[in-house]
């Protein structure tokens, strides 16, 4: 039987799951600002006070949506939103849980003023399990979700794998349908990032000594930044085949002299992590995804700052061993040993892969992307972060020993991997991919 996608959007939404469906929006701080990471920064920072007030107001907030950056709609002369939803269980009735929600608002700042206008907060209802509310105070479900690609996004996120077959093949299909709302949320957030790499250790296989002095690194920092960097990755800890692992305090003894003047930092140490935020960090990428100190990813929770999980088998010293090149599909183990959970996630290129492997990876993000997707539906929108720069099986096809001869062949690995759905890519010369990058938006403009 063949579902209209009005049809099959009605059923996916009031399919038979108890939970309370929220919309968490928020505002670009008002006034100049300096860089995007600043005005980002400022409204997750709202965010993340709103969700710690609701759960202190009685709700269990159980599973979140990703975050939807949207111009403004219905008011068109004023700053960027920015959109997400929670999945949550409550004992409040729906009229005292909007009682809750509204006193949030009016404590974070929100007063009245325009509809649809400028305020800092905005919390609305959107689904309270099955029921049907239609009184003077609210509607639920929300009357707007259908024309609203900005709530519609971030609700299809919060459905896990509870929801029954019919349901996700009827998303599936609709969203190859050009138009509307599934052409407009693939497209939400579609700029891909760079990111710098500085390594602060003595023996990086691509440039391991260059940065070790604090003003040689913030030198090339700067550099990576007046490149085209959107984020520097500081990385301390050899992760290079067969490196022998620091301590969290030898890791530190590199990496706090160059934090304490710049600013991701790159750790898989709980220790590590803290003090770096402490620092003012904003990211932390780890390599080995939790496995090497479990006590890191409650760590980053509680920090509140995006985790990079990469896809790694065993250690930096075991990686390459025959047991863990093993792999009877690659893209689907990479997919589903990979957790969606994280934020972002890295399928690690040329750890625990050979050569062919990595190229595999490259061009099979996608699949990687629907493997993760039978986690739960917004799983597959997860962002992408691929690093190929430099790498070794780039070198084998180059046939080049020099590290540095191989930006061009980096950029268009970073290219394809883009091409197929990469969201940031992870680079030693900035200035070259950031450089290819834009030559590509140009043409695709």
């Amino acid at each position: 039987m063949k579902h209209t996608a009005k049809e099959s959007l009605g059923k996916m939404f009031s399919a038979g799951t108890s939970y309370y469906g929220g919309l968490v929006q928020s505002h670009a701080p008002s006034g100049d600002c300096d860089c995007y990471g600043k005005q980002l920064g400022d409204r997750v920072s709202t965010f993340n006070r709103a969700l710690q007030m609701m759960r202190s107001s009685g709700v269990n907030i159980t599973r979140h949506a990703c975050l939807y950056e949207t111009a403004p709609a219905y008011v068109t002369d004023q700053p960027r939103f920015l959109n997400s939803a929670v999945r949550g269980t409550t004992r409040l009735g729906p009229h005292e849980l909007l009682k809750k929600l509204k006193e949030i608002e009016k404590d974070i700042g929100r007063t009245g003023g325009i509809r649809y206008g400028l305020r800092p907060i905005d919390l609305d209802i959107l689904l309270y399990g099955n029921s049907q509310i239609d009184s003077e105070t609210f509607i639920v479900p929300h009357e707007r979700i259908h024309e609203r690609p900005f709530v519609l996004a971030p609700l299809v996120d919060l459905l896990g794998t509870s929801s029954d077959d019919g349901i996700e093949k009827s998303w599936h299909s609709l969203s190859k349908c050009d138009g509307s709302f599934f052409e407009l949320w693939n497209k939400l957030t579609c700029r891909t990032l760079v990111m710098g790499i500085l390594n602060v250790t003595p023996d990086s296989f691509s440039d391991g000594g260059k940065f070790q002095q604090v003003e040689a690194a913030i030198s090339q920092a700067k550099l990576l930044i007046s490149q085209g960097s959107d984020i520097i990755d500081i990385g301390s800890q050899p992760t290079r085949p067969f490196a022998k692992r620091l301590s969290p305090n030898e890791e530190l003894e590199r990496l706090i002299p160059v934090l304490d003047e710049l600013l991701s930092v790159d750790t898989f140490y709980a220790e590590v992590a803290t003090e770096a935020v402490k620092r003012g960090v904003h990211m932390t990428n780890d390599v080995s995804g939790g496995q090497l100190d479990p006590r890191i990813l409650k760590v980053v929770a509680e920090l509140r700052v995006p985790y990079v999980v990469m896809h790694m088998r065993g250690d930096p010293s075991t990686m390459q061993s025959d047991e863990n090149l093993q792999y009877d599909d690659l893209r689907s183990e990479i997919g589903s040993e990979l957790s969606a959970k994280r934020i972002i996630v890295d399928p690690g290129i040329g750890f625990s892969k050979k050569s062919g492997d990595n190229l595999e990876v490259i061009a099979g993000l996608k699949s990687i992307r629907r493997e993760m997707g039978k986690t739960s539906t917004g799983a597959s929108h997860v962002p992408i972060l691929l690093g190929p720069s430099r790498k070794s099986f780039l070198r084998e096809i180059c046939d080049s020993a020099n590290p540095a001869d191989l930006d061009a062949a980096t950029a268009v690995a970073a290219t394809i991997g883009i091409l197929n759905g990469a969201n940031i890519v992870r680079v030693h010369n900035a200035g070259y991919c950031a450089d290819a990058l834009h030559k590509r938006r140009r043409w695709e403009n």
